[in-house]
């Protein structure tokens, strides 16, 4: 009955992409796509986006909640508060408040450096304001995920066998605690992943235009090319999450490595 409910909307979204009365099964809709205007442009920004946003959430949330696993637990309350708020505040709010800051930054830091990184950060090929406010959306599924992993890991006791080798701190997080939490890295990579595929009110608002805006943008004059780009939307989405998992299931060599060396 769960599989019915997902597959039969789909379905029925797809019979609509290649049905057109009076003519018939037609994949028009389909074969249209790449030549579509503003189609890669969108999917390309928004996979950049993406991309940019991943790698901003966990090097912001992996150094902070190891930090906090193994010297301040008593912090760990204070940075899931911090973390849990983006889901408190509503987009539109947040919007509200990046176009706040952006229009009185140019205005009041005209004579200063600072105007053209408020410039810089508005740019159509790749708006950094963007990657920052999608940051910020992420980290309470980013923070999630990562404390999943970081609870079944024994965390002190691996770092301090590595340490006790001689291994220094960017070689115990990289190559001793990272290998360990690489379901919950995957994991965090898909959540942010469609997270950032999926988001339209503040890039809508904020005038930009990756995918999600650009499918409602054809929308009214394209229904059935819009509908056959959410379909392809949801296949790159599946396959990406395939691909995450696999990296997130891989063997990894690093923590028996480590395992031998403390044993030894």
């Amino acid at each position: 009955m769960a599989g019915a409910y997902f597959l039969v909307p789909l379905l029925a979204s797809f019979v609509f992409t290649v049905h057109v009365p009076g003519q018939g099964i037609t994949f028009e809709a389909y074969t249209e796509l790449l030549s579509a205007d503003g189609f890669t442009e969108s999917l390309l920004l928004s996979l950049g986006l993406a991309a940019a946003t991943i790698a901003l959430s966990l090097l912001l949330a992996v150094p902070a909640l190891v930090a906090v696993r193994i010297g301040s637990p008593r912090l760990r309350p204070v940075v899931e508060v911090m973390c849990m708020l983006p889901l408190v505040v509503p987009p539109i709010a947040l919007v509200t408040g990046i176009t706040t800051v952006l229009r009185w930054g140019p205005e009041h830091l005209s004579r200063t450096p600072l105007y053209q990184t408020f410039i810089a950060v508005q740019n159509e090929k790749f708006p950094v304001v963007l990657v920052l406010a999608y940051t910020v959306l992420a980290l309470p599924f980013v923070y999630r995920s990562l404390d999943a992993g970081l609870r079944a890991v024994d965390v002190p006791t691996l770092v301090e066998a590595a340490r006790s080798c001689g291994a220094s701190w960017p070689y115990v997080v990289l190559r001793v605690l990272l290998p360990n939490l690489r379901a919950s890295l995957a994991g965090a990579a898909f959540l942010t992943l469609a997270l950032v595929l999926g988001e339209f009110t503040i890039a809508s608002l904020l005038g930009f235009q990756p995918f999600a805006v650009w499918i409602v943008s054809i929308s009214g004059a394209q229904a059935r090319m819009s509908v056959a780009v959410s379909i392809l939307s949801l296949l790159i989405t599946w396959l990406l999450l395939i691909a995450l998992s696999r990296a997130g299931t891989t063997p990894s060599t690093a923590a028996p490595a480590t395992t031998s060396r403390k044993e030894s």
